[in-house]
């Protein structure tokens, strides 16, 4: 019981090779800060402020955007490029997993769905698919096309 507890075991913790789920569950965490930041800015502009749905709302995807790129740049991959390299490959990546998972997760659902269930529930419940296909299909962006030291550092 006691090898569990000893430094060779927990410095094998940090190690991304032996546990390769490391860096999506930091980017799971991120995506929690991320939300509650984003999601603050919008509900103080919405209520306190007096902006318009609209405008709220891209507000928390604007901050919540800016946040995603440095705290899972630092903290997710650790990732040392040049973010003005970064950032606009970065948007394009937010933009094109957006689209891909809302839109087909809204196609899907209608068409698993039957007619008597309301188009507000469907609608919810793609939302719901949609966020997590977008998490899943970001993560993989970020990974591979964003903040990969392979490509970044030749």
């Amino acid at each position: 019981m006691t090898h569990l507890f000893s430094s060779n075991h927990c410095s094998r913790l940090g190690k991304t090779k032996k546990y390769p789920y490391k860096k999506f569950v930091l980017f799971l965490c991120v995506g929690i800060i991320n939300t509650v930041i984003g999601g603050g800015t919008m509900f103080i502009l919405f209520n306190l402020c007096g902006w318009t749905y609209w405008t709220a709302s891209a507000a928390n995807y604007i901050v919540g955007g800016i946040c995603s790129f440095f705290l899972n740049k630092v903290i997710t991959f650790k990732d040392n490029g040049k973010a003005t390299k970064q950032i606009i490959p970065f948007i394009l990546n937010l933009l094109i997993c957006y689209f891909i998972a809302y839109y087909f997760s809204k196609d899907i659902i209608f068409a698993l769905l039957n007619d008597r269930i309301s188009i507000k529930i469907k609608e919810n419940i793609a939302m719901l698919v949609g966020m997590g296909v977008y998490t899943i299909l970001n993560f993989l962006g970020q990974h591979f096309f964003i903040f990969n030291k392979n490509k970044n550092n030749p």
